[in-house]
């Protein structure tokens, strides 16, 4: 195996003073936040839709989607659109910091708690020097069933 092989490359970004990881293969881009248009009857995280260059794309703020306290928008609030096999979706983080390889063999399976966040939303914990970055599963963040479920209780 090459040692390119053996690194995952992740968009690394914060919600609450936690680091999280989503894979680069499914970031379509990184924007600031935009006029969001707010639609009746959704789940509460999902904030409504943008117009991005053209594309109806639903807007999903990631603290309120894992429990955690909301906050007003910064400078530094960001919207990174992701896509999956089946949904495109922009997310609400604080901040979107970096690029980053992360070896494969520095990549565990998920606690079963780690913060706030579920462990089904997760991929795995990554541990780096004296950091743990948080790697998210997108299918299971964005999947309409567990989302479904979430707002029927």
């Amino acid at each position: 195996m090459t040692e390119q092989a053996a690194a995952l490359k992740v968009i690394i970004f914060s919600l609450h003073n936690e680091e999280y990881g989503i894979p680069v293969s499914q970031v379509r881009s990184i924007e600031k936040v935009l006029h969001i248009t707010r639609v009746p009857r959704t789940a509460p995280f999902v904030k409504g839709v943008i117009n991005l260059r053209g594309v109806v794309t639903p807007i999903i703020d990631l603290r309120t989607r894992f429990g955690m306290v909301e906050t007003e928008y910064t400078d530094s609030t960001r919207i990174i659109i992701v896509a999956t096999e089946n949904v495109e979706a922009g997310l609400i983080v604080d901040t979107a910091n970096d690029v980053m390889d992360i070896p494969v063999n520095t990549i565990e399976p998920p606690p079963e708690i780690v913060g706030s966040v579920e462990v089904e939303y997760l991929e795995g914990v990554a541990k780096l020097d004296k950091r743990l970055l948080i790697l998210l599963n997108l299918e299971k963040v964005l999947n309409p069933e567990i989302v479904r479920e979430k707002i029927e209780g």
